[in-house]
Formats: C-alpha cells, structure tokens, sequence
C-alpha cells in the first residue's frame, strides 16, 4: 500500500465511473483472488519455508572457525598499508625537492637569460662609437632600421624572461639598465618613424612598424602617428570661423578631413594591408591607423574647436548639422579598408562619444512641441474654415494632415527617431478622433438645453433655418454644431480614412530603411486609428439626418391643413401638389448642391435616404389622420342627412362634382405623387424609402374613388 494511499479518495474517485455496490462486489472478488493467489505461492514453495531452519543447523560453529584467519588477515592489510604510506611519503618528499630545484633553476636561466639579454643589447647598441652611429643612421637609414628590428626581437625575448623573474633581487638591479634601452630603443623608433613618413620611405616605415609591433607597442606606434601627422593637419583646418563664415562651412570642412586619408595615409595603409595595391606579402599587420590615429583626433577636434556642431537650440540647423555629419561618418566608414575595420571604428570609445554629443531627444522634444503644439492651437480655435486651396473643410483637420506628414518629412524625420515618430504619428490621430469626440458630445448638451428652453417651431422657412446653421460655423465647439460644421467634420473624416494609407506607404519606406519588417504591427495600429475616426461618423450622421428629417417634417405636418383649404371653400378641383412639399423638400434638395464638392455621393444619399424614411414615417401618420378624419366626417354628414332627409348644398362641389372629402383626398394624392417623384429626381429610388409604397397605396385608393363618388 502506497504511503499517501487514501481510502475516501479512492472511494470518491471511483464513484464518479461507477455505483457503490458494484464497486464493493469488485472489491470482493480482487480480494478472493489475492487470497487464492497467496495460498498458491505458500503451498509452492512450502519445502522451503520447512526446511528453513534446518539448513541453518551448525551455521555458528562455522562462523565462528573464520573469525581466526579473517582477523590475522586484517593485521597483515594494516602493516602493508602503513609501509606503503611511508613509501609514498618519502617519494612525494623527494619530488616537492626536485620541483623546487627545477624552478629555482629555471629562474636562475631566465635571470641569466636576462642579463644576457640586456649586455647583448647594450653591446649592439654602445658597440660603435658615436661618429659611427651617425655616419650609419646618416646614409643607411634602411640598415638602422633592422639593426632596431634585431634589438626589438632581442628586447622582446628579454621583455618576457623579465616578466617571468617577476620579483627577484637581480631583476631589480638590471630594472634600471632595462629602463634605458626602452627609452633609448622607443625613442630610436619614433625619430626613425617621423624620419620615414616625412621622406616617404615604405621600407623604414615598414621596419618601424616591424619593430613596434614585436615588442608589442603598436598602440604606442599609433598614437604616435596621430599626434605627429593627423594632429597638425585638424589644427589647421578645423576651425569654428571658417565654418560660421561660409554658407556650406561644415560640408566643405568634412570633405577636407575626408581628403586627409587618401592624401596624408596612404603611405601608412600601404604598409599596413589598408591600400588595395598592398602586396600581401610585405604587409605589416596589427595596425589601423585610420581606426587609433586618424579618426580620434578629427572627433577630438571637432569637439573641442567647433562648440556650436551639436547645439539642438534650432531644430532645423541641427537636423542640417547632424545629417551632415552622420553623411561624413559614413563617408569615412566607406575609407576604412575592411568590414572589420568598420567594427572596430564603430567599437571605438570616440566614435560612441561623437553619436552620443547629438542629443536627438531634445531634438525630438522641439519637434513634437512645434507639431503637437499647431494640432493644439488649431483644435483650440473650434471648428475653423481650413485655408482655400487645401483638401479639407476644416483647419484642425488641414493642421493635422500637415502635421502626419511633418513626422516623416524630409527636413525633419531622422531615422534613429523612427520609434518616437511613430508614436507621435498615432498621438495625432488619437488626438483628432478625441477632438472630433469632444465637440460632438459639447454640441449634443447644448442641443438638448437648447431644446427644453425653446422647441424647434415647425413653421420655421427653410432658408432661415439654413441660415441660422451657416452663421454659427465659426462659433467655438462649445455651441451647437451647424450643419456645414457638421457636413465638414463628416467630410474631413472620411477623407481622411482615404488619406491613411497613403500614409502607411510613407511610413513603410522610411522603415524598410532602417531594416524594421514587422509591417503588420503598423498596418494594424493605423487600422485602429482609423476604426477610432469612424467611430465618430454614426453620430455625425445620425445628427445630420436628424435634424433634416426635423425641417422637412416641420412643413409636411402642413398636409394636416388641407382639408381646412377645401372644406366649405367650394374651391375647384386639385391639380397640383401644394407648396408644402416643395418646402419640405428644399433643405434635401440644399445639402445636394451647397455640398456636392464636399461630400461624397454615396453619404449624401445614405443622409438623404434615412432622412426620407423618417420623413416618410411621420408623413403616412399624418396623411393617414387625415384620412380618418375625412372618413369620419363623412360618415358624420351621412347620419345627418339621413335624419333631416335633406341634402345640405354646402356639401356638394360646384366644380366636377367632387365633394370636399374627395377634393381633400386628390389633394393628398397629388401632393404624395410629387412626393416621390422629387425623391427620384434627388437621385434615389422610392423602393429604397421605407412605408413610402405604403403611403403610396394610402392615397391612389383615395384618388381611385374620387371621380366615382358622387352625391
């Protein structure tokens, strides 16, 4: 049984698959079947268990018969083992011996190797007096120069015995000796170094190096180099005056620090492998003179003589300056003689000094407040006209187009600041949409306080009402939003849906430059920037067709009038629509044509089409109220007559024959004809307009029976 066996888990797991009682009777029978399979294994190894204890008679006695020769045995194990112990000590003992002799032998070699070392430089270099040095260095420099490379190998050899013998009292006696050959050797090579560039000599040049590199000092060759050849020449050229005083200073000045290495190195690339003509077989290696010399000399310069280069205080000089600059680094990258060389150029602690001095986010900083700061202005003057000639209705939404494109334009864009751009790309939009937001829920409880002080009256003219709208386009978001405001924050939205793609092909240029591939990520965030402008177009349209719905209802409620018109008037019979409609109709007919080079066709008809059929709704209530009231004055004047037996003249038209209640009927006819026939020529279909066929039937029914009807 397992130690974390528990009965009730067991039980309660088991019941979910099966009931009790059938797991008790399983229970039962495995345990029959162990008890039978334990009998079994008794009864077959029953002789066994029987003669257990007989097998064990007379075990001790033997026990006790090895005791004896097992413990002499054991004493015989311990005294061999401490001799061998002894046996190994003395030997571990005379090797510890032999070790220390061996290296205080070998120190001894190499201190002797040391001085050796140093009487046999001195020799070479005190052996001729000094008539005859200057007799050799004077008209065999190229025999000087190898006898230095034979000192350097024999100083390099002394160098590494010295370092061994690091500590030891005769070292310290020579360290002085030591001392003055490498102040005299050191100083040999760089008088014999200048001597060779000075007079273009490749193979002193190439000794010298030789040399500097075998005793390990090229670093020192380098530096050398720098402060004798490259130093004087930026002295010389780099200077703040000359920059300030001309128009392309600093373009003019980096191509004269870009001349300096095909004009002052190329002795030194030559030798050291960087010419492409070097002969493989004479290269020196270890050296990059452009690298350790050359390049932090010119970063050296640059910083110190030229104090305004990296001044961000003007953001369009800097973004000159800077992309100036980084165009002369890659130039000089473009130089260096091998991709390696590009890495340790890059690698180098004046090369990240140099990047590091451009401080791009105060640079950022003043770009996002002169763009970020234009959106602001612009969203805090309202719902302002744009400048003419520009694509869009309103000035915020001009600002902003501009304002995306400034992220990614030439004269601003820089690609190490992809990153933040972008981010100040989706800011933008994030902003407008909430701007759009923020007007649109203004606008909508100034509308409501507007409406609970003073309803809409439904006698209002079209053209005031028109006019009221346009006079309050310049009014901040605070008040409530005109229908040009409103048509035009509709259009600049949907224009811009159109635009963002564009956009997105912009951005994607800049960005495969910079090696980023992941175009999904931006795909996606514009996606949600624009679902984020849509959002706003449901209430733009819902507010719109509201309120055209609103004025064209305003002058149908006038159908309720028509039988006041023809009932006891004795006037003649219909034969056109009345002026209502056409009034009902002018603020359709008005957003058509004040703004079809505004908006689009399809959301001027979707506008149309939903204002139509709210219009049509409210119209078929009123058209058939009418009729009602019509059908119970009839009936009224029917009852009336039947109980006077009389027939009223009053009710019978002098014209046609017709009744008032028919003349009334044809009116509405008429008036629903021209109805539809107004909705087609706006461009739509009446199919497409809810309860219009509805309304439709309403009235041909009428206009059916009234030549029929007579008195």
């Amino acid at each position: 049984v397992q130690d974390d066996f528990d009965v009730d888990h067991f039980v309660s797991e088991c019941r979910k698959r099966v009931q009790l009682e059938e797991l008790r009777e399983d229970l039962e029978l495995y345990y029959k079947l162990l008890k039978t399979a334990m009998v079994e294994l008794i009864n077959k190894d029953y002789a066994d268990f029987v003669n257990l204890s007989t097998n064990l008679v007379g075990m001790d006695k033997a026990l006790n018969q090895l005791t004896v020769p097992l413990g002499q045995l054991r004493e015989e194990v311990l005294s061999l083992r401490s001799s061998v112990n002894e046996v190994i000590k003395a030997i571990d003992d005379r090797l510890s011996k032999q070790d220390d002799i061996q290296r205080k032998k070998m120190c001894v070699l190499r201190l002797v190797q040391v001085v050796r070392s140093v009487e046999k430089i001195e020799k070479i270099l005190y052996s001729q007096n000094s008539k005859d040095t200057h007799s050799l260095e004077g008209n065999s420099p190229l025999l000087a120069g190898q006898i230095l490379e034979r000192i350097a190998t024999e100083f390099n050899q002394l160098q590494f015995h010295a370092v061994q013998s690091k500590g030891m009292p005769l070292l310290d006696k020579v360290r002085p000796r030591i001392a003055g050959i490498t102040a005299m050797l050191q100083q040999s090579l760089e008088g014999m170094l200048i001597e060779g560039l000075q007079t273009s000599n490749v193979d002193i040049v190439r000794h010298c190096l030789r040399t500097y590199a075998t005793i390990d000092k090229t670093r020192d060759a380098e530096g050398l180099v720098g402060q004798v050849l490259v130093k004087p020449y930026m002295d010389q050229v780099v200077v703040d005056r000359f920059v300030q005083s001309h128009p392309n200073g600093l373009q003019v000045l980096y191509g004269k620090l870009l001349d300096f290495v095909p004009h002052h190195c190329r002795l030194l690339r030559e030798v050291t492998g960087g010419a492409v003509s070097s002969d493989k077989a004479d290269i020196v290696p270890g050296y990059d003179f452009l690298v350790n010399s050359v390049w932090p000399e010119m970063i050296k310069a640059l910083e110190e003589k030229l104090s305004s280069l990296f001044n961000p205080g003007n953001p369009d000089t800097f973004y000159e300056k800077y992309t100036v600059s980084m165009d002369f680094v890659r130039k000089y990258e473009r130089q260096c003689g091998s991709q390696a060389s590009v890495r340790r150029l890059r690698a180098h602690p004046s090369y990240q000094s140099f990047q590091n001095k451009w401080n791009l986010p105060v640079y950022f900083q003043l770009r996002f407040k002169e763009i970020a700061g234009d959106l602001e202005t612009a969203a805090a003057g309202g719902l302002l006209e744009a400048p003419a000639g520009s694509s869009y209705c309103l000035m915020v939404s001009h600002v902003l187009w501009n304002s995306l494109l400034k992220c990614w334009a030439e004269k601003i864009y820089l690609p190490l600041l992809a990153h933040r751009f972008w981010k100040l790309t989706l800011q933008l939009l994030s902003r407008y949409s909430i701007f759009v937001s923020e007007v649109l829920s203004k606008a909508a409880s100034t509308e409501v306080t507007k409406d609970a002080a003073k309803p809409l009256s439904s006698s209002a003219s079209s053209s005031s009402l028109t006019s009221h709208e346009d006079s309050g386009s310049d009014s901040s978001a605070t008040s409530a939003l005109s229908t040009k405001q409103m048509v035009s924050i509709a259009a600049d939205v949907d224009k811009l849906q159109e635009e963002i793609p564009a956009l997105s092909e912009m951005i994607k240029q800049r960005l495969e430059l910079i090696g980023f591939s992941n175009f999904d990520i931006i795909s996606d965030s514009l996606a949600d920037s624009q679902a984020s402008l849509s959002s706003n177009l449901p209430t733009i349209n819902s507010r719109v067709t509201q309120r055209l719905s609103e004025s064209c209802c305003g002058y149908l409620k006038c159908a309720s009038e028509v039988p006041r018109l023809y009932r006891r008037t004795n006037k003649d019979v219909p034969s056109k629509a009345s002026a209502y409609v056409d009034n009902s109709l002018k603020p359709l007919h008005q957003l058509q044509s004040d703004y079809q080079d505004v908006l689009k066709e399809s959301i001027r008809k979707d506008w149309l089409r939903v204002a139509l059929c709210t219009s049509t709704q409210r119209y078929y209530d009123t058209v058939a109220d009418v009729f009602s009231s019509v059908k119970k004055m009839e009936e009224s004047l029917k009852r009336l007559k039947q109980a006077r037996k009389t027939v009223s003249s009053s009710s019978l038209g002098t014209n046609g024959g017709l009744t008032d209640d028919n003349k009334i009927r044809l009116q509405l006819a008429l008036d629903v004809e021209y109805f539809g026939e107004q909705i087609q020529k706006m461009g739509l279909q009446t199919s497409d307009i809810s309860l219009f066929s509805s309304l439709l039937e309403l009235v041909q029914g009428a206009k059916d029976l009234a030549p029929i009807e007579q008195p």
